[in-house]
C-alpha cells in the first residue's frame, strides 16, 4: 500500500491565506509516501510545507507558480501505475475530458492528475483515470467562484488504486471514493 496525495491550485497567499485547518490536521508527516501537484502552489513556502509532510514531492508548473524550475508536465511511476501531472491551463478547452484524454495518451500514463478548473473531477476513461483534485484552499478561479476546498488521496496497492476525495462542505469534511483496477499485463 502506497499513499499518494494529490493537491493543487492553492494560490497561497494571493487568493487564500492557507489550507483549511481541518485539512492541515489530517495531513501529518510520515503517513504519505508521495505528493503530486498540478501546480499553482505559488510560493516557495507552500512547497516547503509539502516537503515537511513527505520528502517525495512532484509539481507541474501552474501559470502563477513563482518557481520556474517546475516542468510543464511530469511523468513518474508509483507501484504498477504511471502517473502524469499537468496543470491544465494548456489543455483547451479547460477541463474537457476528450482533450485531457488526448494528453493522457500523449504522456502514456495510467493516471493523469490535472488542475486549473479548481473543481474536483475523477473519471475512469479509456482504461485509465483522469483526476482533478480541485483547489486545496477553495481559491476562486476565472471560471469558478464558489469553490469547495478539496484534495485527493490515492491508495495504490498492486494493480488497484482507490481514489479518496476529501471535500470541505459547510464546515464538514466529506469523503467519497472511486475504485480503479488496472488490467493485468499480457505476457
Amino acid at each position: 500500500m502506497v499513499l499518494v496525495l494529490a493537491l493543487g491550485d492553492l494560490h497561497i497567499p494571493h487568493r487564500a491565506p492557507d489550507l483549511p485547518t481541518k485539512f492541515k490536521s489530517m495531513l501529518v508527516p510520515g503517513k504519505i509516501q508521495h505528493i503530486v501537484s498540478p501546480g499553482n502552489l505559488c510560493i516557495k513556502e507552500v512547497h516547503d510545507y509539502l516537503k515537511s509532510l513527505c520528502a517525495d514531492v512532484h509539481v507541474a508548473k501552474g501559470e502563477y507558480d513563482e518557481d520556474s524550475r517546475y516542468p510543464e508536465t511530469k511523468v513518474l511511476t508509483i507501484g504498477s501505475f504511471k502517473l502524469g501531472i499537468c496543470h491544465g491551463h494548456q489543455v483547451i478547452p479547460w477541463g474537457d475530458l476528450d482533450s485531457l484524454a488526448m494528453l493522457q495518451r500523449q504522456l502514456d500514463v495510467d493516471i493523469l492528475i490535472t488542475g486549473h478548473t479548481h473543481q474536483f473531477k475523477a473519471y475512469k476513461h479509456e482504461g485509465g483515470v483522469i483526476i482533478n483534485p480541485g483547489s486545496g484552499t477553495g481559491a476562486y478561479s476565472s471560471i469558478t467562484y464558489n469553490v469547495n476546498p478539496s484534495f485527493v488521496l490515492m491508495d495504490i496497492d498492486g494493480l488497484r488504486v482507490v481514489v479518496y476525495v476529501y471535500e470541505l462542505i459547510g464546515g464538514e469534511v466529506k469523503v467519497d471514493k472511486i475504485d480503479f483496477k488496472k488490467a493485468q499485463p499480457v505476457g
